[in-house]
């Protein structure tokens, strides 16, 4: 294993000695580890809050990796070794921390100093140290079926169907994934929501369907009475909902091991045009501005003034180069993300895996495996753009077809690791 060293330096001047804190940085804390003949945008992201939005809270510009907090690197504990030094350095969240204290020989002073020191340095990691959980697995905990539906074709296919899923995604995590220290940060629960009268976490995946799964938790948990009744706004911005990082320690590992774990997911070539199509072909105060104006100004020859001052009319050729330039003029965006990233289906062992391509039967199936009450069903209404036709496999390959069979292979590269673990077929015949 190669070890990138990132030096940062925090001095600590007393009468008597000089304290130096060494950052050793190993870059396979950070990103997954990449496997021969994988082309894969690896770079840790920082996720934004919100799924979809028009306003300037809507696709916070991820951070950089030295953004993220720093993980001290343990195995098996659900707390952190008594006497060790966590720190923060440069927000980053997957480091190992290694701490040298350098002090001279001078020995006038020597307990005043330590003590002195004892006392920083407390401060300090009290106020810097992320909150791990350190878990060998998250627990399965699927709902059986019922006796009633044990003689039930239908329920018994579906059940099948989520078997042979999770089956697929295990397979392609031991292969693929180091898993050899599973500590699970809030970072990799910031994406999940969380219902606790039926013991639900549903970890939200943009331009799959989350609108309409938030909605169907509000009224689980007797915020509303019909999926009807909630507007789009309130859904995003109205925080009815808890995110499972908002818990303690103690609340996270709970819920994680007792609760039932979900998510939903797409195709990820319809998913990013869907994502295209409703940041950037409509009015939007924080696409245009942030990611328009900088695709602009990177990508398009001739730019015009007015399309430079204003962000719109991106193109989805200049989407794509921007979405494959390892330079970036801005950052990621949780709409066009890797599901695996978002959601890190190789560190919590989700119960139930949907498909936005079977969501009516996969959204209906997995309510009536918890218990839900009759009458609510998934909603099939469309959140955003209700007049426009959906996004589907005929006009995803409308778009693409503007694209050099080169740049089809790396944006097929770049969502190569959920192709896979969803199992989903390769979009076009002529990618390998």
């Amino acid at each position: 294993m190669r070890l990138t060293c990132m030096f940062s330096f925090i001095l600590l001047f007393g009468a008597a000695g000089l304290v130096v804190f060494i950052h050793l940085q190993d870059p396979e804390e950070i990103v997954h580890q990449q496997t021969p003949g994988i082309k894969y945008n690896m770079g840790l992201q920082q996720p934004k809050k919100d799924c979809t939005s028009s306003n300037n809270q809507d696709g916070r510009i991820r951070k950089s990796t030295a953004d993220e907090l720093s993980v001290v690197k343990q195995r098996g504990s659900l707390y952190p070794p008594e006497n060790t030094p966590t720190m923060l350095q440069s927000g980053d969240r997957r480091q190992n921390n290694i701490m040298f204290l350098v002090k001279d020989h001078q020995k006038k002073g020597a307990e005043t100093n330590s003590i002195r020191f004892h006392k920083r340095r407390r401060r300090f990691v009290i106020k810097k140290s992320p909150i791990l959980i350190a878990m060998n697995s998250s627990t399965l905990n699927l709902p059986t079926l019922k006796s009633e539906d044990r003689n039930n074709d239908k329920w018994k296919s579906l059940y099948q169907i989520q078997k042979e899923r999770k089956r697929i995604m295990g397979e392609t995590c031991s292969k693929y994934k180091s898993n050899n220290r599973r500590i699970i940060t809030p970072y990799h629960v910031s994406r999940i929501f969380v219902e606790d009268k039926y013991r639900i976490l549903y970890c939200e995946v943009p331009k799959a369907g989350c609108s309409n799964w938030k909605r169907v938790l509000m009224v689980l948990n007797g915020l509303a009475s019909s999926t009807k009744d909630i507007q789009h706004n309130t859904v995003h911005y109205g925080n009815y909902l808890k995110r499972l990082d908002g818990f303690d320690r103690k609340g996270i590992y709970h819920r994680l091991n007792t609760y039932t774990k979900m998510l939903f997911i797409r195709e990820p070539f319809e998913k990013l045009v869907s994502a295209f199509r409703d940041k950037f072909e409509h009015p939007n105060n924080y696409y245009h501005p942030v990611f328009g104006k900088a695709i602009i100004s990177r990508y398009r020859v001739n730019a015009t003034k007015e399309a430079l001052r204003t962000g719109s009319g991106v193109k989805f050729k200049e989407f794509i180069q921007y979405l494959l330039d390892v330079h970036r003029p801005v950052g990621m965006d949780i709409h066009w993300d890797h599901v695996n990233r978002l959601c890190s289906p190789c560190l919590i062992d989700y119960d139930f895996v949907g498909k936005f391509e079977s969501m009516e039967e996969d959204a209906n199936f997995f309510l009536h495996l918890i218990g839900a009450p009759q009458n609510l069903t998934f909603p099939k209404f469309k959140d955003r753009h209700s007049n426009e036709e959906r996004t589907t496999t005929k006009i995803t390959q409308q778009y693409f077809a503007q694209l050099s069979p080169s740049q089809r292979q790396r944006s097929y590269d770049f969502y190569y690791m959920d192709y896979l673990m969803f199992n989903y077929s390769k979009p076009f015949e002529d990618l390998y």
